[in-house]
């Protein structure tokens, strides 16, 4: 093999085995996505890391979900335990500034530990039907006010040397069933979604990181889901016009069709640059990267603007932060 597959994969445990460097050292994915399975100590974290990148010989990026709240992969007691974002933002005086420090000081803690890529912020509306698993992650009803947050969310991270990813395009808040275990059809019209859900992620579409969401949009596309279908990654291109590199929602989630690698082909076909894959498991990746091939040179291009922006560190006082947080929260 050669070159840099187009695929971003997880490791099955705490340490990397020798098999799995092997096959990472001859694929070269682009990076790395750590889950909770992977996580036990600060040490044994900062080792994974460093031998995940030492597999492909370079400093590959280190993906990882935490947003806060349910969805956080570093927890007590070694990492700061962190509300749901929408619980945060409903508590704080400020929550444009609350969001900005949370994002800011989940960068030290993921920077600290060779992680220097959060799957945040969410730009999904809320709605009254979205689903519980979704729900208390986002950041809003409105798009103004989830523009606003979700912008905060992401110069916080990137103020802290960690890049962003901008999800789940084209939006996932009318989803009524959860897409890890159904597909969601969305029928609202193509006008009412470029005016609420799409919003947010035209107004966000130069972060430099995205990730779709695997739903069908009927009025763009009746049969295919967003992941696997060139009309709506055009949407994402070029109405909505997201210019970053684009991953896939996890490729074994259940609301896709078909084994992987058909998942992994039809979505590099539809104009996704990246395979996300996440669980791990050593047969389902040899199967993708197989199919998914490799970075072209404007991708290449692309992904190195986006991981320059690691360097970008400012000098921010952690504890000062934390304090102006507190006060936040209660209030002041």
């Amino acid at each position: 093999m050669s070159g840099i597959a187009a695929a971003i994969f997880g490791c099955s445990g705490p340490k990397l085995s020798q098999a799995e460097a092997k096959f990472f050292a001859a694929a070269q994915p682009w990076g790395f996505i750590l889950f909770a399975r992977n996580v036990e100590t600060p040490d044994q974290l900062r080792q994974l890391t460093d031998d995940l990148c030492a597999a492909v010989g370079r400093d590959a990026p280190i993906l990882i979900d935490q947003e806060g709240g349910r969805v956080q992969r570093l927890r007590a007691p070694h990492w700061r335990e962190w509300l749901p974002p929408l619980d945060q933002i409903n508590q704080t005086s400020d929550p444009e500034r609350a969001m900005y420090i949370r994002a800011r000081v989940i960068s030290d803690e993921l920077r600290d530990v060779g992680i220097d890529v959060n799957c945040a912020p969410l730009a999904d509306l809320t709605f009254p039907q979205t689903h519980p698993f979704l729900r208390n992650r986002t950041y809003g009803g409105d798009p103004d006010t989830v523009i606003r947050l979700a912008r905060a969310t992401a110069d916080g991270h990137l103020a802290g040397g960690v890049i962003p990813v901008l999800k789940h395009i084209p939006g996932h808040g009318r989803s009524l069933p959860d897409s890890h275990l159904d597909l969601p059809i969305i029928e609202t019209s193509a006008e009412e979604l470029i005016a609420t859900d799409f919003a947010p992620f035209k107004a966000l579409n130069d972060l430099p990181l995205g990730m779709t969401g695997h739903l069908i949009f009927t009025a763009f596309d009746k049969v295919n889901p967003s992941t696997v279908s060139p009309k709506m990654i055009s949407v994402i291109r070029q109405d909505i016009g997201f210019t970053g590199l684009l991953m896939t929602d996890d490729i074994s989630m259940q609301a896709l069709d078909g084994d992987v690698a058909t998942r992994s082909a039809k979505s590099i076909d539809a104009g996704c640059d990246l395979v996300l894959h996440c669980n791990g498991d050593a047969a389902e990746m040899h199967q993708i990267v197989d199919v998914c091939g490799h970075l072209g040179a404007n991708q290449i291009k692309t992904g190195e603007a986006a991981l320059a922006r690691r360097a970008a560190v400012d000098d921010a006082d952690i504890p000062a932060l934390l304090a102006e947080l507190n006060s936040l929260m209660n209030g002041l």
